[in-house]
């Protein structure tokens, strides 16, 4: 039997402390990156919600008007780049990827908290800050390069579909691998950025996790991997899988990889446990085809994959326009391969904000 080190044993009995003493919120996702032959990049994402939560996928073009929606001192720009989203309560944006190829994650994070909105400089609401980022950056470099400025204060409050505050971190991958976490802890801005960031759950902060990223690395996972639906555990199939699955160059079988991940580390649909209330069912699942700009989707509810081909949309300022694919109530529309030509011309939903 292998032999543990000290450190990493300590690391790991630190993050299982962390994660068995999460507070009761019932809110649980995961996000890997994977990184294959051929220069193929895919993430993917599993979102994890206690109640029915209304999506829709939505194409925004460059040159729209945004605001941060927190009253006169909100920062305000214009796109630079369009993207596909998966919008939220058609108040923020949870998910998506832009033309350049940069994907944005918004995950569940209790251990949040956003610094104080006294006027100082600019505020975006956290329902804005993944579509602030897919309409502003091209690579994770450029993002983590102009977010370490921290040209705004990221308010958050009660959010309409929401029981409480809004707490999330953000997570970032690009065409060419890089990744990056950015979480608020303690009312202060921490940026994880490294192409070797693959893997991140809900809870803890992203530095406890990678405390369980070196345990696993170093164990391994071909004898023993945790099999429930806590978020350290989802955290080490995570970690394992991504990293063990074939390297193809063959598109077709690296997205069913991606998906078999995916899919392995997300929650039962309709599972409850009186125990865990941190365990929530998966609502949806994406997956980003960097390289081939493909946004893939899986409703827990509906037969089919389907998806989005990125390079197809207008997204030009003079003749594009906002478009949106309705999914349903609990995303139960059936749809299946490129849905492209479904999305109809819809006006833009406003974020939700804190006036």
């Amino acid at each position: 039997m292998r032999t543990i080190p000290l450190a990493l044993r300590y690391g790991l009995g630190l993050f299982l402390l962390a994660a068995t003493a999460l507070p009761p919120v019932a809110q649980a996702c995961s996000r890997l990156v994977y990184l294959g032959a051929d220069d193929q990049v895919v993430t993917a994402r599993s979102m994890d919600w206690d109640a029915e939560m209304p999506t829709n996928l939505w194409a925004f073009p460059r040159g729209m008007q945004r605001s941060g929606e927190v009253g006169p001192n909100s920062i305000r720009w214009t796109s630079r780049y369009g993207s596909v989203i998966a919008a939220t309560y058609e108040n923020s944006t949870a998910d998506g990827m832009n033309e350049a190829g940069l994907v944005a994650n918004a995950l569940w994070l209790e251990e949040s908290s956003y610094p104080a909105f006294e006027g100082s400089r600019p505020g975006l609401s956290i329902a804005a800050w993944a579509q602030y980022v897919l309409d502003n950056f091209a690579t994770v470099q450029e993002a983590v390069q102009a977010l370490q400025a921290e040209p705004f204060i990221l308010v958050s409050g009660k959010l309409p579909g929401l029981g409480g505050v809004a707490t999330v971190h953000l997570s970032l991958s690009d065409a060419g691998g890089d990744s990056a976490i950015i979480e608020y802890v303690d009312g202060r801005q921490t940026i994880h950025h490294s192409r070797a960031y693959q893997v991140m759950t809900n809870s803890p902060a992203f530095e406890k996790q990678l405390a369980m990223q070196e345990y696993w690395q170093e164990i391994g996972g071909t004898v023993f991997l945790p099999g429930t639906s806590r978020a350290a555990d989802r955290f080490a199939r995570a970690s394992f899988y991504v990293r063990t699955i074939p390297k193809t160059p063959n598109p077709v079988k690296t997205i069913a990889s991606v998906f078999s991940v995916i899919r392995n580390v997300s929650v039962p649909f309709g599972i409850s446990s009186p125990d865990e209330p941190n365990i929530a069912s998966t609502r949806w699942r994406t997956v980003s085809d960097h390289k081939r700009r493909r946004y893939f989707f899986e409703s827990a509810i509906t037969p089919n994959v389907f998806w989005v081909d990125v390079t197809r949309f207008d997204f030009s300022p003079a003749t594009g326009r906002p478009l949106k694919l309705e999914l349903g109530p609990e995303e139960s529309n059936i749809y299946s391969g490129m849905v492209n030509a479904q999305f109809k011309p819809t006006a833009p939903f406003r974020f939700a904000g804190f006036p």
